[in-house]
């Protein structure tokens, strides 16, 4: 079984690993506007799932300044990718859109241009600008799916049926960009043949999946569920052994860019174990050892981190 890792696919494509600048928009979301809801999913947290980005209220050249500050002890390639990230950042006008992300684009230091949003902020002149920005550089387009399943959904308040999503996969294909899926592991009432399906109907459709476990954060309606034990966190060893049948799924010209996720320490409820990534890394490397979900060349070239 092989598993295609985002380090393997970016080394491939410039020579070398290249960072992520985490950057922000400025931008809402229309399950918080009022569109379609007003209190967000049921998980996202006040700052919009982008505790680690730059503060929206920087000019996106002086955010890209201060992260590759942040990142200059860990990398000198000068090649970055521009990843946007709290809230729907396709949820503006053609002309705002194209205001804020042709610069971007145009940087040198920028490799690629990654954006995540909602499937419902997709449209044809989301897609027309999309389509011009990546015939200049790469861009990937991030989609919060989360799950496959309604129940779920509806739980969670995603606030738009799967159809929506298999809509927009094909509007951005068509328009020759790789689209990059979000899943969540550990959604309450969801079982472990559950989350298989989600990853094998989103690795059919994607070109790049991100794998990280549910998390319960504070001032979110998730929490208050969780504080009146309305439902059971998923275990470490219960998200390894499933992230690695998820996995044996992904078709392999499928890239895995995420396996685990980051939440911030002060706000974060469960899981307590998920604060040491560096444990976790080492026991999905060894699970995915074990359970030959990964090809030996890539553990034997990467024995420190595979995310």
């Amino acid at each position: 079984m092989y598993c295609y890792m985002l380090s393997d696919y970016l080394k491939a494509e410039f020579g070398e690993k290249i960072y992520k600048l985490t950057l922000s928009a400025g931008m809402t979301c229309p399950n918080r506007d009022g569109t379609c809801g007003d209190r967000g999913c049921i998980f996202c947290s006040r700052g919009g799932s982008g505790e680690f980005a730059q503060s929206a209220l920087l000019p996106v050249s002086e955010q890209i300044g201060r992260a590759k500050a942040q990142l200059s002890k860990k990398t000198s390639s000068g090649k970055y990718i521009a990843y946007f990230q709290p809230y729907s950042n396709t949820y503006e006008s053609y002309e705002y859109l194209k205001e804020l992300y042709t610069p971007v684009v145009l940087r040198e230091d920028v490799a690629i241009l990654s954006i995540a949003t909602r499937p419902d902020c997709i449209n044809n002149k989301t897609i027309e600008l999309i389509s011009e920005l990546n015939s200049i550089k790469p861009v990937w387009v991030e989609l919060g799916l989360q799950t496959i399943h309604q129940s779920t959904s509806d739980y969670i308040r995603r606030g738009y049926p799967l159809s929506v999503y298999i809509d927009a996969v094909s509007m951005l294909k068509k328009a020759g960009v790789k689209v990059i899926t979000h899943l969540i592991l550990g959604l309450p009432g969801e079982t472990k043949q559950d989350m298989i399906e989600s990853a094998k109907f989103a690795g059919e459709l994607s070109d790049g999946i991100k794998f990280h476990m549910l998390y319960v954060l504070s001032d979110t309606d998730l929490a208050d569920e969780y504080l009146s034990g309305k439902f059971k966190m998923i275990t470490r060893d219960e998200y390894i052994d499933t992230l690695c049948d998820c996995i044996r799924y992904i078709p392999k010209n499928v890239v895995i860019h995420r396996i685990t996720g980051d939440a911030e320490k002060e706000s974060l409820i469960a899981p307590k174990w998920s604060l040491d990534k560096v444990k976790l890394l080492r026991e999905i490397h060894n699970a995915f050892y074990d359970k030959n979900v990964i090809q030996g060349e890539y553990l034997k070239n990467n024995k420190r981190h595979l995310s």
